[in-house]
């Protein structure tokens, strides 16, 4: 059986986010048990109809290292108790039929949601705002486990890096759970 491949689409396109570490954690984690591959989609336009077919070269990329991807894992930061804009913007250019033949690349692939925040909510609510986009766009959600991690200053590093301590054996456990859950959905 071949390994599963997994894609990990970060809410932030910043850098060196928090949310990009820990995406980065979680591929260290998963190990040499699947491909990982964290997705950049920093060049993705606005969502705008006038550009839609053909889709600009930027689309037609991630939705094919989507299509690819046996699982998707989002991390994504919260803003305002909502996911971020960007991340928004990628999803609405993913739920757009590819063509009149191929539909969109979301519908029935597995997906896991992460977050990390410097406020106290964990990410819960752009969690849960996501869970319903995400359902809408008829994706197999493991919504247990989730992993939402409050407070990040409590787990840096002395350089202000993600250093997991208390949150990393729950990292440990969703990976493993989103491992087996592709497994089982690929049956």
């Amino acid at each position: 059986m071949k390994k599963p491949f997994i894609i990990a689409v970060v809410g932030s396109l910043r850098k060196d986010s928090y949310n990009r570490q820990l995406a980065r954690a979680a591929q260290a984690i998963v190990g040499d048990r699947a491909e990982f591959e964290i997705l950049d989609y920093s060049d993705v336009p606005f969502m705008n109809q006038d550009l839609e077919f053909p889709a600009p070269e930027a689309v037609r990329r991630v939705r094919d290292q989507i299509k690819a991807a046996d699982g998707v894992w989002f991390f994504t930061p919260e803003y305002n108790h909502y996911f971020p804009g960007v991340l928004k913007n990628l999803i609405d250019w993913l739920s757009r039929p590819i063509s009149k033949e191929e539909p969109q690349v979301l519908t029935g692939k597995p997906a896991a949601i992460s977050g990390v925040t410097p406020g106290m909510s964990g990410t819960g609510l752009a969690q849960d705002h996501l869970v319903t986009l995400l359902s809408f766009l008829d994706m197999h959600i493991m919504n247990i486990p989730r992993l939402t991690i409050p407070s990040v200053a409590q787990q840096l590093d002395k350089d202000g890096g993600l250093a997991l301590t208390t949150s990393a054996p729950f990292l440990e456990k969703q990976a493993d759970a989103f491992i087996r859950f592709i497994a089982d959905e690929q049956r």
